[in-house]
C-alpha cells in the first residue's frame, strides 16, 4: 500500500526529532523552548530531579505542568525523552500516576532508560511512571482506556499531527468525566497556504501544522468540551532568513490553554467562590487562567462557565462556591465578574505581556527562554 500524506508527514517528523535534532540548541525557532510563565518552586525542585540527558532531549514549547496534582493519573501526549513525565511523577506521588506516549521511539527509549533511576532518586518502592511508543492520535491502539486519566497534558505536539480533531478527540474519550486537557502547542494568526503546511522544516519547528487559533474552540464545542481557557501566550521568533521569508504575514505564538471535560449536569448559574488555599505551590494565589486568579480568603464572583468547571472538577475541593446573593465568610476582598474583560484570543495576550516587559526594568522582564535556564 502507498503512504499517506499523513504517513508522510509522521516519517518527517520522526526523522526530525529522532535525527536531525540532538538537543534543544539545534531548534531554528524558540517555538518549542518558550517559557509560558514563572516556573513555581515546587516545580523547578521537581524540574532538578531530573536525569541530565532526559533534560538534554527535552524540545517542549512552555512548561505543561497545571495545578492540584497529588493522587492524579496523568497522560503526556508525546512525551519524548520524559522530562515532563519525570517531573509529574514526584508531584502525583506514588498513589498517582504519570504515562508518556510518543512516536518517537528513539526518545522512548531514553524515557525508559531511566525509569528505575528516577524512582530510586524518588524514594518510591514501585514504578508510577509508564512510556509507551505509539501515536496520540491513536490511544485505543496503545491500549488506553475509556476515562481512565483525570489529566493528560501536551507540549507542543498536537500541532505536528495533521488529524487535530481525531487527536482532541481521543483525548476526551480516556479523561474522566471533570478532567482536563491542559496544553501549550503553537497558534498562527491566519490560515497556513500549502507551502507553508508541508515545509519539512516548518513542520518540524512546529510552525507548518500550527492550528489558526480560532479553530481550536470550533473542535472543541464539536467534540463536547468547554470553550477553550486560554492561560498563557507568547510570540515566536525566527531564527532564520529564509524560514522567515516564506511565513510572510503569518504570525504565530505558543500559547496554553485548558479545555474542560464536563458532566452532563443542568445550567450554571453565576456564582461567588472563595479559594481555601489549599493547593500545593499555589497556598496564596492561584492564577487559574489569563482572566481568573484566585487569591486566598478573597470572594471572586465567576460567570456560569467557570462556575461549572470548580463544581464539576479536581477544584472543587479547594473552593467554597455559593450562588450569587448568599453572604459568604470571607476575610478577603471581594472581585466582581466583568464578561467585557475576558481574553479569549492568545495574540491579544501576547501582545499585553510584550507591553508588560517592555514597561519592567530590564531585571524584572528577562524571563527564562530556554529550558536549561528553567532547569
Amino acid at each position: 500500500m502507498a503512504p499517506t500524506g499523513d504517513d508522510e508527514i509522521r516519517k518527517d517528523v520522526q526523522n526530525y526529532y529522532g535525527q536531525v535534532l540532538k538537543k534543544s540548541a539545534d531548534l531554528q525557532t524558540n517555538a518549542c523552548v518558550t517559557a509560558a510563565r514563572p516556573v513555581p518552586k515546587h516545580i523547578r525542585e521537581a524540574l532538578q530531579n531530573v536525569n541530565e540527558e532526559v533534560s538534554l532531549r527535552y524540545y517542549g514549547c512552555g512548561l505543561v505542568i497545571p495545578e492540584c496534582l497529588e493522587n492524579c493519573w496523568i497522560l503526556d501526549l508525546g512525551s519524548g525523552s520524559g522530562r515532563d513525565c519525570y517531573a509529574l511523577s514526584q508531584l502525583v506521588g506514588e498513589k498517582g500516576h504519570v504515562t508518556g506516549i510518543d512516536m518517537t521511539e528513539g526518545q522512548v527509549e531514553v524515557a525508559n532508560k531511566y525509569i528505575e533511576y528516577h524512582m530510586e532518586k524518588y524514594g518510591f518502592q514501585s514504578p508510577n511512571v509508564t512510556f509507551i511508543h505509539g501515536y496520540i492520535e491513536k490511544l485505543g491502539e496503545a491500549g488506553i482506556k475509556n476515562e481512565s486519566y483525570d489529566i493528560v497534558i501536551s507540549n507542543c505536539v498536537i500541532n505536528l499531527v495533521p488529524d487535530k480533531q481525531q487527536v482532541l478527540q481521543e483525548v476526551y474519550r480516556v479523561l474522566k468525566h471533570g478532567g482536563e486537557l491542559y496544553f501549550s502547542d503553537v497558534y498562527a494568526s491566519l490560515e497556513l497556504p500549502e507551502e507553508v503546511r508541508t515545509h519539512k522544516v516548518l513542520r518540524g519547528e512546529c510552525l507548518g501544522g500550527a492550528l489558526y487559533w480560532k479553530d481550536l474552540a470550533i473542535l472543541a464545542q464539536k467534540i463536547g468540551f468547554c470553550p477553550p481557557r486560554l492561560v498563557t501566550a507568547n510570540f515566536i521568533t525566527v531564527q532564520n532568513k529564509e524560514l522567515e521569508n516564506m511565513i510572510g504575514d503569518c504570525r504565530f505564538v505558543s500559547a496554553t490553554f485548558r479545555l474542560f471535560k464536563l458532566p452532563k449536569t443542568g445550567p450554571t448559574k453565576r456564582c461567588q467562590v472563595i479559594y481555601n488555599g489549599g493547593i500545593t505551590g499555589h497556598e496564596k494565589e492561584l492564577t487559574f487562567d489569563a482572566n481568573f486568579t484566585f487569591k486566598k480568603d478573597e470572594t471572586v464572583e465567576v460567570d456560569e462557565e467557570t462556575a461549572a468547571i470548580l463544581k464539576n472538577s479536581r477544584f472543587a475541593q479547594d473552593f467554597l462556591i455559593r450562588p450569587n446573593g448568599e453572604k459568604l465568610p470571607t476575610c478577603g476582598g471581594y472581585t466582581a465578574f466583568e464578561a467585557k474583560d475576558i481574553i479569549t484570543d492568545p495574540f491579544k495576550l501576547a501582545e499585553g505581556s510584550d507591553n508588560a516587559k517592555s514597561r519592567s526594568p530590564p531585571e524584572a522582564a528577562s524571563g527564562c527562554r530556554g529550558t536549561e535556564k528553567c532547569c
